[in-house]
């Protein structure tokens, strides 16, 4: 069941944070971080957060609400999954780095809470009607 599980958010998520960072963020990102952006995308430190990341949602947060068929505990866990571990990316950058904007902090935060509630009812509602 994992790995059907895994292979249905990967491209929601793909699809839903691609959309956030080339379309919607991509401006912000830049104007707020321009000064430490790299000139390429480190495409295999990218990969390895989405396979990781993936691989948290849908083990501690989809499978056990698949378990209960509780779409209401995919949606509150997936948010809170996501908010704790995008806080602890913007807030170790906040306590350690130089001129890290609390702009960044929040509006990522917030990102993260939203990426993984998303990621985690669609993919919810896909696998209960396909999967399960």
């Amino acid at each position: 069941m994992f790995l059907k599980l895994y292979l249905i958010a990967l491209p929601v998520f793909f699809a839903i944070d691609m959309v956030w960072l080339a379309l919607i963020a991509r401006n912000f990102y830049k104007n707020q971080l321009g000064f430490l952006m790299r000139p390429e995308v480190n495409w295999s430190a990218a990969i390895l957060f989405y396979v990781l990341f993936l691989l948290g949602l849908v083990v501690f947060v989809i499978e056990p609400a698949l378990a209960k068929k509780e779409w209401v505990q995919a949606l509150g866990k997936g948010a809170l999954f996501g908010l704790i571990t995008y806080a602890t990316y913007d807030l170790t950058n906040l306590a350690t780095l130089k001129d890290w904007p609390f702009t960044v902090v929040w509006v990522d935060m917030l990102w993260g809470t939203v990426l993984a509630a998303s990621v985690s009812i669609i993919t919810y509602t896909i696998a209960l009607r396909w999967v399960v």
